[in-house]
């Protein structure tokens, strides 16, 4: 799809919604469901198309795709045209992250989808590298111009793609991962708050680097002065480099991949910590916290990836997340700091703090929340669109 035909969207036949449907397009929330649609014109899946209330009211443009339930997303709430929506949306980004990240930092998000106003869109920053996530066939159709305005106002060496999401099969897309443009790159060093990070581009969990995690990292740094350390779930090393810069003891770094952990040790060797008290294992956390005697620690971090990745696995999800805490509750000992988090958007703030309430009433231990947290300021939530908030974290003291 060319810029030409980008800016043909709001000049095109119109999706009409059933009457009292428009409400929550009027309120700026992007998705359409299939049921608030009362007529569709003749279009391609994928397409621009403008969207008028039941009355004929113009309400803005987005992109339609009768494969999915959430049938439209919109791209514009107004007469602006969708070419200058979308370069404004992208600017607005750029210039957010510019003012929330110093010098220090040379990873991170430039869009976060509906949190952005590019709904079906993830682009991340790892120094000169763009990497992609397209969820949705209306932005691979607009890609092309997406690209061209990645490459104009960042100027990146490489754009790469990693959409391997689920979301893709309802959007009869299968995954998709490739060089987009410029020279390829699998391994790339990072920077983070003065710390340094190799992150492998060509086989990692999202787009590389838990770059959600960011601010939490400088948490747990400043918890972690004359603390033995555990980090549950470690993956390359994220939260073990930032205890490490912050004055740990000692730590023990465990995932169940063998690379992950690998990439975890070199992580910690690249930033002069190789000759400290580094524990590395490979083996199910779950039965690694089982079988090892956690009175050794105390500052426990828990960063599990999402134990539910849809609507029908929250029950399986929650009892993953009470046998994790019970176990940790159970063993650690007194006077001991719990960082917890789940990723799981189906998992809200309210049921996972239950989940954890019942964990610690099974270990019959008393706990106390010192605070919650979410991910990191380069991932904004758009108010009109609260499904984009997904992490949230517990900081636990166990008496």
């Amino acid at each position: 799809m060319t810029s030409a035909s980008l800016s043909e969207g709001s000049g095109a036949e119109a999706v009409i919604l059933h009457p009292g449907k428009e409400k929550a397009i009027r309120n700026r929330h992007h998705w359409i469901f299939s049921g608030a649609v009362r007529r569709f014109p003749d279009f391609e899946d994928g397409s621009l198309l403008p969207v008028r209330d039941a009355k004929g009211g113009f309400l803005g443009c987005g992109y339609f795709n009768r494969c999915s339930s959430i049938v439209g997303r919109m791209i514009t709430f107004d007469e602006t045209p969708p070419d200058e929506a979308l370069e404004d949306a992208v600017r607005r980004a750029i210039a957010l992250r510019t003012r929330a990240l110093g010098d220090s930092t040379d990873a991170y998000r430039v869009i976060n989808g509906e949190g952005d106003g590019i709904p079906g869109l993830i682009v991340d920053r790892y120094g000169n590298v763009l990497v992609l996530q397209v969820s949705t066939l209306g932005i691979e159709r607009l890609k092309p111009v997406i690209l061209d305005l990645l490459e104009r106002l960042i100027s990146p060496e490489t754009i790469i793609e990693k959409s391997n999401l689920p979301s893709r099969k309802e959007e009869g897309m299968a995954p998709f991962e490739g060089l987009l443009r410029g020279r390829p790159a699998d391994m790339v060093e990072i920077r983070e708050n003065g710390l340094r990070f190799q992150v492998n581009l060509a086989a990692s969990q999202k787009t590389g680097f838990y770059l959600d995690q960011r601010e939490n990292r400088v948490l747990a740094r400043s918890l972690a002065p004359g603390r033995r350390v555990m980090n549950a779930f470690c993956y390359t090393g994220g939260f073990t480099v930032a205890v490490w810069a912050g004055g740990a003891e000692s730590v023990a770094s465990i995932d169940i991949s063998g690379p992950a952990v690998e990439l975890a040790r070199s992580n910690v060797a690249l930033n002069g910590f190789e000759n400290r008290d580094n524990i590395f294992t490979v083996g199910d956390v779950f039965e690694v916290l089982r079988e090892r005697d956690l009175t050794e620690y105390d500052l426990i971090i828990l960063d599990p990836p999402a134990f539910a990745k849809r609507k029908s696995e929250v029950v399986s999800a929650c009892r993953g997340y009470k046998d994790i805490h019970r176990i940790v509750f159970q063993k650690c000992p007194a006077a001991s700091v719990v960082l917890t988090f789940s990723c799981s958007y189906f998992v809200d703030d309210k049921l996972f703090r239950q989940v954890v309430f019942q964990a610690a009433g099974e270990a019959g231990r008393r706990v106390r929340i010192l605070g919650r947290h979410r991910q990191a300021a380069d991932h904004p939530v758009n108010i009109f669109h609260p499904e984009s908030d997904y992490l949230k974290g517990l900081l636990l003291y166990v008496d």
